[in-house]
């Protein structure tokens, strides 16, 4: 009903923001990928929304990408998994690394967003298999398979966040090896 808000950011409140729409306030829900990326108080911003109606009330959710609300709308659709939830998911996981979990039925990133326990992310899995692009977001060293698997666990096994570690892999060539591999992204990072 409602799919698109432009308008000045009026507060910001995690995960809650009030867009001003020419006098009218939108409270509206947002996931903290979204809530980083937005502009400072006062600045013009334009949210994709989802409106979702309950018994008790009409709630907005928002997001500046269409893959983000594309992959609301995909969680929200799946049993037990209302929007709160997917909105943890998707404060947890960008909808790039969302694909490239469901692509490579990854549980291990999914049941670090909190929230999610390892029959949840199991079903999402199994649910969202072929909805998601499943190429989006995954960086080159990766998806050539092997070195850039064994440096991102690296990574991962040496305390840095699964986010920390994607990035330091982007900047990597896709031909690099294990052990320079983990040198250049312990220098990136």
């Amino acid at each position: 009903m409602i799919g698109r808000l432009t308008g000045s950011l009026a507060e910001k409140s995690p995960p809650l923001v009030l867009l001003d729409v020419q006098g009218v306030g939108y409270e509206v829900q947002v996931p903290m990928s979204t809530f980083y990326n937005l502009p400072a108080l006062g600045a013009p911003v334009t949210l994709l929304t989802q409106l979702i109606v309950r018994e008790d009330a009409h709630l907005l959710y928002g997001f500046l990408t269409p893959a983000e609300r594309a992959s609301f709308r995909e969680l929200v659709k799946i049993s037990g998994i209302g929007p709160r939830t997917a909105l943890a998911v998707l404060s947890g996981l960008s909808s790039d690394e969302l694909a490239a979990a469901v692509s490579a039925q990854d549980t291990a990133r999914l049941v670090k967003v909190p929230g999610i326990g390892k029959k949840t992310a199991e079903r999402l899995l199994l649910e969202l298999k072929g909805k998601l692009a499943p190429d989006l977001g995954t960086p080159a060293a990766v998806a050539a398979g092997g070195a850039g698997a064994d440096i991102l666990q690296a990574l991962l096994a040496l305390g840095y966040s699964d986010r920390e570690a994607q990035a330091a892999i982007k900047k990597l060539p896709a031909e690099i090896g294990v052990s320079e591999g983990i040198k250049q992204a312990l220098k990136a990072l």
